[in-house]
């Protein structure tokens, strides 16, 4: 399982015009999930998104000592097979890692029901799984991570 995280003043998904979800100050998180991601996944996933320090201390302006769950901000979480996308061969994205629509709403509702179990759910807001969403990001900082349920493999490139 793969994820974006960013840090937000505040962030927004619209389908067809609407606005399905919206946050404040928080964090964004952009969720892809791939063929072989099991439960073990999502509960990396889960406790990494709520306990990464990307927030600062508001007693003393301490700089990366507070996840999202920890300063009771906001979460809004999309669906974003792409990011399990590999463009190692040629220019056309390869999506075979991704897992199947079905499985994958299966387990993005399973992520999204842990998140909320582990935190506030009414903190939690998320796009339309399999919708074309538009996604207003406003980043703060700007602070982005990278997160990988998985330890990342690397090729020598000669």
């Amino acid at each position: 399982m793969r994820a974006v995280l960013q840090r937000v003043t505040r962030a927004s998904v619209t389908v067809d015009h609407q606005v399905v979800g919206s946050i404040q100050k928080g964090i964004c998180v952009l969720v892809g999930i791939a063929t072989d991601d099991v439960e073990k996944d999502v509960d990396y996933m889960v406790n990494k998104i709520l306990n990464v320090r990307v927030f600062d201390d508001q007693a003393t302006g301490t700089m990366w000592k507070a996840g999202v769950k920890q300063a009771g901000l906001e979460i809004l979480c999309v669906s974003q097979f792409t990011l399990q996308g590999q463009t190692t061969k040629g220019n056309k994205p390869d999506f075979h890692r991704a897992m199947k629509t079905g499985d994958a709403k299966s387990m993005y509702e399973l992520f999204l029901g842990k998140l909320g179990k582990a935190y506030d759910p009414a903190k939690i807001q998320d796009g339309k799984f399999g919708e074309m969403m538009s996604v207003e990001i406003i980043n703060d900082g700007p602070i982005t991570l990278e997160l990988d349920s998985r330890k990342f493999t690397y090729d020598d490139i000669n």
